[in-house]
């Protein structure tokens, strides 16, 4: 096993911040009362999660009144869609998403279709976009509910939301539009009135801060029906007692990845176009999955043809690099991706994935070694497969792209 450690799946998890670890611990060891007690321990707990909640609120555009605190990004897409779903059933049951949204949104709504709602799935094209147009001509007079991604997990192809809110806007103006952020919150500048979404999904383990807490962006006026009854906490949407230590690290953790949005940038956009071209001037048989530039920063997901991705995964893991070959929620599963089946690729394209995801625990970072590695390992792999399993001729418009 190497010495070495390089950590590039920061698409599955972040480190903790040290500025956010640092302002959680007061709140488990000196002001720990429950927020909803009325003593000072509890108005002082209380205080410190509505300057969260406003803190959090501030870098979307948003109130912290609109800011409902959650348990995690799953949690929090299945409040949007099946709160929306639930509260609007009256006025009507189709909601509208596409076939490469996060497990925790296929499975939602495949729940709500077992309960009599009807659900359009759009495609995408072979980049991952998702056009404006094709979203608004699913829209009827009964649909509640569009929701989408801002970008994918997988391949880190960034969607024109604000095109598609507006499309839908304008086929019915009542229906609500709910994005899935997860991966650009705190990576993507955003502002949920220039997105024109009525709810938004963001989770802090995504960008520095601790686990086990997210947040729904709800516009107000907006009406969800809870997913579980109790008390009347996060103003009965999510029941139960409020983590303030980990609010109050999620807004740190907030304010501290935004403000680092263009540095990052600087850095994590010429490694990953470094990256890419290495590897597909290097070896043959290399797919780039995903947009080649409306693409996350931090984002590389390619299919080395000839090389099963976990196999590849787990060479890397010997040599100290930790990556992987798409959803770490999908983790375990012998499917291929659904998302790389989506925008065409094919069983063997898509179980040769290998995902990389770059972020503060790999500064200075050396795309080159990297690239070295992952030829060395990919050709060792390929030496006991046949050729003709990963021999491809690049279209002339891929290859130009």
């Amino acid at each position: 096993m190497s010495e070495q450690f390089i950590y590039l799946d920061h698409a599955a998890t972040t480190p903790c911040s040290r500025e956010s670890w640092g302002a959680m611990s007061d709140y488990f060891l000196v002001d720990y009362g429950n927020p909803n007690s009325i003593h000072a321990a509890g108005r002082r707990a209380r205080a410190a999660l509505e300057d969260a909640r406003e803190r959090i609120g501030a870098q979307l555009g948003a109130r912290g009144s609109e800011i409902a605190i959650t348990g995690g990004g799953t949690e929090a897409n299945n409040m949007a869609i099946r709160g929306v779903a639930k509260a609007a059933a009256g006025r009507g049951r189709h909601i509208v998403t596409s076939t490469i949204e996060h497990v925790s949104t296929l499975r939602a709504c495949a729940r709500l279709e077992r309960e009599g709602f009807r659900v359009s799935y759009v495609e995408p094209d072979e980049y991952g976009r998702i056009a404006p147009a094709d979203v608004a001509a699913t829209v009827t007079a009964g649909t509640v509910l569009v929701t989408l991604a801002h970008a994918n997990n997988e391949i880190g192809t960034i969607q024109p939301i604000r095109q598609i809110a507006a499309a839908v806007k304008a086929a019915n103006p009542r229906t609500l539009i709910h994005c899935d952020a997860v991966q650009t919150a705190g990576h993507v500048r955003i502002a949920v009135d220039d997105l024109g979404v009525d709810l938004l999904t963001l989770t802090a383990h995504k960008f520095y801060g601790p686990k086990g807490i997210a947040a729904l962006y709800v516009r107000s006026g907006v009406i969800l029906s809870p997913l579980i009854s109790g008390g009347g906490d996060e103003r009965r949407l999510r029941v139960g007692t409020e983590s303030v230590p980990l609010a109050v690290g999620m807004a740190v953790a907030l304010e501290q990845s935004v403000a680092a949005i263009e540095q990052r940038d600087r850095e994590w956009l010429p490694l990953r176009d470094r990256v890419i071209a290495g590897l597909m001037s290097r070896l043959d048989g290399v797919l780039l999955n995903g947009h080649p530039t409306e693409r996350l920063s931090t984002n590389v997901n390619v299919s080395i043809l000839g090389v099963n991705g976990e196999d590849l995964v787990l060479l890397l893991d010997r040599e100290g690099i930790c990556a992987s070959t798409g959803s770490a929620c999908a983790t375990g599963s012998l499917d291929p991706s659904h998302v790389l089946l989506a925008i065409g690729r094919d069983r063997d394209e898509a179980l040769s994935a290998l995902r990389l995801s770059f972020g503060d625990a790999c500064h200075g970072l050396d795309a080159d070694a990297l690239v070295e590695t992952i030829v060395r390992l990919a050709a060792r792999r390929r030496s006991i497969t046949p050729k003709r399993l990963y021999q491809y001729s690049y279209p002339a418009e891929r290859k130009s792209a």
